[in-house]
């Protein structure tokens, strides 16, 4: 068993290489542009919206309290006539992402750990580095990855932007796994 204190560097080092390649990916390259649509009549959907002042937080409309509301016929109805819709309403205000940046490196850092302790039990110092490679970025890919498949299943989250976040989670994985085998240790 190889210890996770003798795994920091590959560990820090991989979500380091994730940190810029995500950087990459929603920055500079356009691969996440299409990701969300604008609102026709943006504006004045905003502008409707305001009056209500909708505190930051998750929204379904029509909401039911239950699996009996949802029989309900008033909240059919509300179902059939539409729109029915799940939003995140943000903080208004300047975009500032100190904190979501800091909070996306610190999951980084788990990712990369929770890939590093499963393979510090399956392999031994100075086992083929293929094998790491391959263990620890499953393992990062489905850290990354997995969970975000529920949000179209559930939610109808455009299948093409699931697919995008997938690819991204490959990249990650492959990158994490990248670093466990260059950096595993030799003895």
């Amino acid at each position: 068993m190889v210890t996770l204190a003798s795994l920091w560097l590959p560990i820090l080092l991989s979500a380091v290489i994730v940190f810029l390649a995500s950087f990459i990916l929603h920055m500079l390259v356009p691969f996440h542009r299409s990701d969300y649509r604008k609102l026709p009549n943006e504006d004045h959907v905003m502008d409707t919206l305001r009056q209500f002042s909708i505190p930051p937080g998750d929204y379904m409309t029509p909401s039911a309290s239950g699996p009996a509301a949802m029989r309900d016929p008033t909240f059919l109805e509300k179902m059939n006539k539409g729109p029915v819709v799940v939003a995140t309403f943000m903080p208004s205000g300047p975009i500032r992402m100190g904190g979501q940046l800091t909070q996306w490196f610190v999951y980084c850092v788990v990712v990369s750990l929770l890939a590093a302790l499963p393979t510090s039990v399956a392999f031994k110092a100075g086992a083929d580095h293929h094998d790491i490679v391959h263990f620890s970025a499953l393992i990062a890919f489905i850290g990354y990855t997995v969970a975000m498949w529920q949000q179209s299943i559930w939610y109808h989250r455009s299948w093409a932007t699931t697919i995008r976040y997938t690819v991204d989670g490959a990249i990650y994985g492959f990158l994490t796994g990248l670093m466990f085998g260059w950096l595993w240790p030799n003895s």
